[in-house]
């Protein structure tokens, strides 16, 4: 299947190429996004410019996907088919990726991600869900369905997972009547914390 290429501010670059209502498609081939536990997957989430800041408000959202369908009046995109995007050193994954723009169709303000999820942050933290939705104005991504996060060996699991990407924290809820779970694992003599957090531009191991 062929594949279509969006790099830069999402916004701009739809109200620059004034599509409305249009799909795209280019006839390059790419290869699939990398699966979990492949070495390609840590250098995906790699990718962004190191000199990022911590925050990622205002960063380029680079999208990569099968097909993209714009909807300019309504300020909406949707990238399906091996959906990879990345922003400021995080990595997500997904069959479908909805993404809403602001009234004047130049920022980024919400994505809705469905089928496949994974996402890799900044931090090394890797999540899965049945869906996921990111908030760029808060930084903040909800995983929910059978949500999990892991780093190294620590992982936590419940039906309604937040990550709050700025502050490099999470909070885990388990959805009516049921529970949250988490393993975590003394540090090892002589062994760095697996929570520490890696120095900049640091590449991530795979997870």
């Amino acid at each position: 299947m062929t594949r279509w290429l969006a790099a830069a501010v999402l916004g701009a670059w739809i109200g620059a190429s004034g599509l409305g209502m249009a799909e795209a498609q280019s006839s390059a081939p790419r290869p699939r996004p990398a699966t979990p536990g492949a070495g390609g997957t840590a250098r995906a989430a790699q990718t962004a410019p190191k000199s990022a800041p911590a925050s990622g408000k205002g960063q380029p959202v680079t999208v990569d996907a099968d097909q993209l369908v714009s909807d300019q009046k309504q300020g909406l995109v949707i990238f399906t088919g091996n959906v990879v995007a990345r922003h400021n050193n995080s990595t997500q994954y997904a069959d479908r990726m909805e993404v809403y723009l602001d009234e004047k169709g130049d920022k980024v303000m919400r994505t809705v991600s469905t089928g496949g999820v994974r996402i890799i942050t900044r931090d090394c933290r890797t999540g899965t869900a049945q869906r996921a939705e990111y908030y760029d104005a808060e930084q903040r991504v909800v995983l929910t369905g059978d949500a999990r996060v892991w780093q190294e060996e620590n992982v936590v699991t419940g039906e309604r997972i937040t990550i709050f990407l700025a502050e490099d924290r999470s909070m885990v809820e388990g959805g009516a009547g049921g529970r949250v779970k988490g393993i975590f694992y003394p540090k090892r003599e002589g062994e760095a914390s697996p929570n520490g957090k890696p120095a900049a531009g640091a590449p991530c191991k795979p997870s």
